[in-house]
C-alpha cells in the first residue's frame, strides 16, 4: 500500500515537471491584463439600459428617470453628430488661424453633449435660440455643415449669405446665434409666448451661459415666463467660466438651476448626452402639462478659450483641461458605453470617423472655393417685408434728392 502510494506521488511529480516545461500558467499580472483586456465583439444588442447619475432638483415633486434606454441607431446617430460638431470646430480653429475666418469665433468643443442631447429629444414644432456659441446648434438644426462653414468664411452659400458670420447663424426653428450677452433670453421667452398664443404645441429652448446668468433681462424673462406659464425651457450651459472669470468669482450663487426661485429647476451632467436627452424630454413634458417654464443647468466644459482670441490658459491650468478631456469627454463616454454593452463595435466607430473625415474635407474645400457676396448685397436683407414703397440705401452709390433741390443741382448730380 505504501509502495503504491509512493509510486503515485512519484508519477504525479513527474507529470508536474513535464507540465511546467510544456505548459504556460499566467502570472497574477498577466491575469489582471486578461481581465482588463477588451472582450471581443460578440454581436449587436438592439437596446440597452444605462444607469445615470441622480439629478439635483429644485421645486419639483418628480424628476427624470435615472434608468435610460438607448438603441443602436440612436446611439450611433448621436455619436456621429457630436463627432461632426467637434471636427467642424477644430477645422474652424485652423481656418481662423489661417485668416480664412475673420471677426469673432466662439468654439463649442467639449459642450457637444448638450446640444446633441437636447436635439435628440426635440420635436418638429420645438424651437431653439442660443448665444453666440452657436456653431453646433446651427449644424444640428440645419443638418448642413456647408451652410455653417461657408458662413464662417463669409461665402454666399452660408446660411446668412456670408454676411452674418460666426455669431449670426439661423435655420428653421433656430433663431440664432445672438451677439449680445443674454439678449436671447427675452427673445426666447417671446418665442414661447408665440407658441402659447398660436397653440403650436411647441416648446422654446432658450440657451444661455453662466456668464449671462446674472443679467437683469434674464430675471425679467423668468418673471414673465412664470407669470404667464409659458412653454419655455431655460437652458444654462454652465462651462464654469464667463470669458476669463470663474463662476466663483462672478456669482454669489453658483447653483444656476435654482436661480428662477419660483421656477422649478434641475442640475444635469452636461457631459453625459443621455442624461441631457432625458432631462430635455422631461422639460418638454413639464411645459406641455401647462406647468410653465423650467430651468435646466447643464454642467459642462469648453476645451478652447472663450473665443479664438483667448488661449484659455491665463485663468485655468492646462492640467485642468486635460483632466476633463480624459475623464469626462461626452464623445468618449458614449462610445465606451456602447462598446462595453455590445450596442456597437470599434469598427462601427472607425467607419463613422472616416465618414466624418471625408465630409469635412468636402465641406472645407467648398467653403474655400465658393464666392463672397458682392457689393450689391451690402444693404439688402434689411426687411423681409417692406412696408414702404422703397427702402433707401439698398443700392451702392445711390443719390437721394430732396424736394427743395433745384433743377440746376439735379442736373449736376
Amino acid at each position: 500500500m505504501l509502495l503504491a502510494r509512493g509510486t503515485l506521488v512519484h508519477t504525479l511529480g513527474c507529470l508536474w515537471k513535464q507540465l511546467r516545461k510544456t505548459a504556460h500558467f499566467p502570472t497574477v499580472t498577466e491575469i489582471k491584463k486578461i481581465e482588463e483586456f477588451e472582450v471581443p465583439f460578440q454581436g449587436h444588442n438592439d437596446e440597452v439600459s444605462f444607469e445615470i447619475k441622480p439629478f439635483i432638483k429644485h421645486k419639483l415633486e418628480t424628476d427624470p428617470c435615472t434608468t435610460v434606454k438607448l438603441n443602436r441607431e440612436d446611439g450611433l446617430k448621436m455619436y456621429k453628430q457630436m463627432n461632426i460638431i467637434r471636427k467642424l470646430e477644430l477645422a474652424a480653429a485652423q481656418l481662423y488661424q489661417d485668416k480664412k475666418i475673420r471677426g469673432f469665433c466662439h468654439l463649442y468643443t467639449g459642450q457637444e453633449g448638450v446640444a446633441v442631447g437636447i436635439k435628440s429629444a426635440m420635436r418638429e414644432q420645438d424651437t431653439v435660440i442660443s448665444s453666440y456659441r452657436a456653431h453646433g446648434w446651427h449644424y444640428l438644426m440645419s443638418d448642413s455643415a456647408v451652410s455653417l462653414m461657408s458662413e464662417l468664411t463669409g461665402k454666399v452659400t452660408g446660411c446668412s449669405r456670408g454676411k452674418g458670420g460666426s455669431m449670426h447663424l439661423y435655420a428653421k426653428n433656430f433663431f440664432g446665434g445672438n451677439g449680445i450677452v443674454g439678449a436671447q433670453v427675452p427673445l426666447g421667452t417671446g418665442i414661447a409666448l408665440y407658441h402659447k398664443l398660436q397653440n403650436t404645441g411647441g416648446v422654446s429652448f432658450t440657451v444661455y451661459g453662466d456668464g449671462a446668468a446674472n443679467q437683469g433681462q434674464v430675471f425679467e424673462s423668468f418673471n414673465m415666463a412664470k407669470l404667464w406659464n409659458l412653454p419655455v425651457v431655460f437652458v444654462c450651459e454652465n462651462n464654469h467660466y464667463g470669458m476669463g472669470t470663474s463662476e466663483e468669482r462672478s456669482s454669489a450663487d453658483i447653483e444656476y438651476y435654482r436661480r428662477g426661485d419660483y421656477i422649478p429647476g434641475i442640475k444635469v451632467d452636461g457631459m453625459d448626452v443621455l442624461a441631457v436627452r432625458e432631462c430635455a424630454a422631461f422639460g418638454i413634458a413639464h411645459c406641455l402639462e401647462g406647468k410653465g417654464p423650467i430651468i435646466l443647468e447643464m454642467d459642462t466644459y469648453r476645451y478652447h478659450g472663450h473665443s479664438m482670441s483667448d488661449p484659455g490658459t491665463a485663468y485655468r491650468t492646462r492640467d485642468e483641461v486635460s483632466l476633463v478631456r480624459k475623464n469626462k469627454d461626452p464623445i468618449t463616454i458614449l462610445k465606451n458605453r456602447m462598446v462595453s454593452t455590445n450596442l456597437s463595435s470599434d469598427e462601427d466607430f472607425k467607419t463613422i470617423d472616416n465618414e466624418v473625415k471625408v465630409l469635412l474635407e468636402d465641406v472645407i474645400t467648398k467653403a474655400k472655393g465658393d464666392p463672397e457676396p458682392t457689393c450689391d448685397e451690402f444693404a439688402i436683407d434689411i426687411y423681409q417685408m417692406n412696408c414702404q414703397d422703397s427702402i433707401r440705401g439698398c443700392v451702392p452709390n445711390e443719390v437721394f434728392l430732396s424736394e427743395e433741390t433745384s433743377l440746376h443741382e439735379r442736373a449736376i448730380l
